[in-house]
């Protein structure tokens, strides 16, 4: 996840008022007004419009023509809203050949920009961290960062090239809605934000709780189980996975709130004390090299309630576990073709066991 460096310069405009003078009997100049079409657009642009995020506020005084984007979900919203980034940060988890995500190249292959191709994103390499002279060399208007764990200092200086969206919530937790929202509004694309956020919500409450009325009568848990490393991590409601449970309309356990630390996405909790996880589903992501029955075997995971009941759902591939990690309009409809089975499978077990 990563981010880069200046350049830049805002474009200032300034409005001339012809001011006429009246001598004598000479009557007043006329002063220049606007055209018909120039009127209207006054009236109906949204800008300049005001970007509040955790670093303050980003005024941006006109539509952006050249979106750069960091991190993850950032240009899947981008893409999504119908603007085209002129840079992202390259893929390094879950992705495709190129660099890119399957639901990113889907909509850039849509957009008539796929990867490879003259207009396709220019990809930073964020290996080191924020690329500050990548992205300076994109010469974007604005920077979209709502979802990143952009620092004050890594913002300040992003900031010398463009205008930037900083994170609406800190450690890579803003809601991928809140996302959506501020960058729409940064792109002038407001009413197709809202409406964005609204037919995703409505599509993951048609794949969930209203085609698998099973998910409101179990309880779930969101963590990582790692077999090798024989550690538990628990995701928060400060986490995508854990929201995820939430739009299919699973319940989340009341362990996870009972034992989150304030303003943390996760939490660790001991492996020897996994007959204390209760809940009826365990969803967990699994490490490269681990298989579902690794964590059945194990005596210490073995133990969890939902293992030991049938609950346990688990997925191996990286692409469907950043689809989830990092929500976005875009990964939305590709994880609930792809994880929505298992929880069925899942659920399906338990309340008939």
């Amino acid at each position: 996840m990563k981010l880069s460096r200046r350049s830049a310069a805002g474009l200032v405009g300034v409005l001339l008022l012809a001011v006429a003078g009246c001598s004598g009997t000479q009557g007043a100049q006329s002063t220049p007004t606007a055209t018909p079409e120039e009127a209207v657009s006054s009236e109906t642009s949204p800008f300049p419009v005001t970007i509040e995020h955790i670093y303050g506020e980003t005024v941006i005084e006109s539509e952006p023509e050249r979106v750069a984007t960091i991190a993850w979900v950032n240009p899947d919203i981008v893409l999504a809203l119908g603007v085209v980034p002129v840079g992202m940060d390259q893929d390094t988890y879950g992705n495709t050949e190129d660099g890119s995500t399957a639901w990113k190249n889907a909509k850039l292959e849509e957009l008539g920009a796929p990867m490879g191709s003259e207009d396709a994103p220019v990809l930073f390499d964020a290996t080191n961290g924020v690329n500050f002279d990548a992205i300076a060399e994109a010469t974007p208007d604005v920077i979209a960062a709502a979802y990143s764990g952009l620092t004050e200092d890594e913002y300040d200086k992003l900031s010398q090239i463009a205008p930037v969206i900083g994170p609406g919530v800190a450690n890579y937790q803003t809601p991928w809605q809140q996302s959506t929202e501020m960058i729409g509004n940064a792109l002038g694309k407001s009413d197709e934000a809202a409406q964005l956020i609204e037919d995703t919500e409505a599509l993951v409450e048609e794949n969930g709780v209203s085609a698998h009325p099973e998910f409101a009568d179990v309880t779930a848990i969101a963590g990582n189980l790692d077999v090798a490393a024989g550690g538990i991590n628990i995701y928060t409601e400060g986490d995508n996975r854990t929201r995820f449970l939430g739009m299919l309309g699973i319940p989340v356990a009341d362990f996870v709130e009972e034992n989150a630390a304030e303003d943390e996405f996760f939490f660790n909790w001991s492996a020897e004390r996994g007959n204390e996880i209760e809940s009826d589903l365990f969803f967990t992501w699994l490490p490269e090299g681990t298989t579902t029955q690794d964590v059945i075997d194990d005596d210490l995971f073995g133990q969890i309630p939902a293992v030991e009941s049938g609950g346990l759902v688990a997925i191996p591939d990286e692409a469907d576990v950043l689809a989830i990690s990092a929500l976005s309009p875009l990964s939305v409809p590709y994880a609930l073709d792809r994880v929505v089975p298992l929880f069925v499978e899942a659920a399906d077990t338990v309340t008939e066991g």
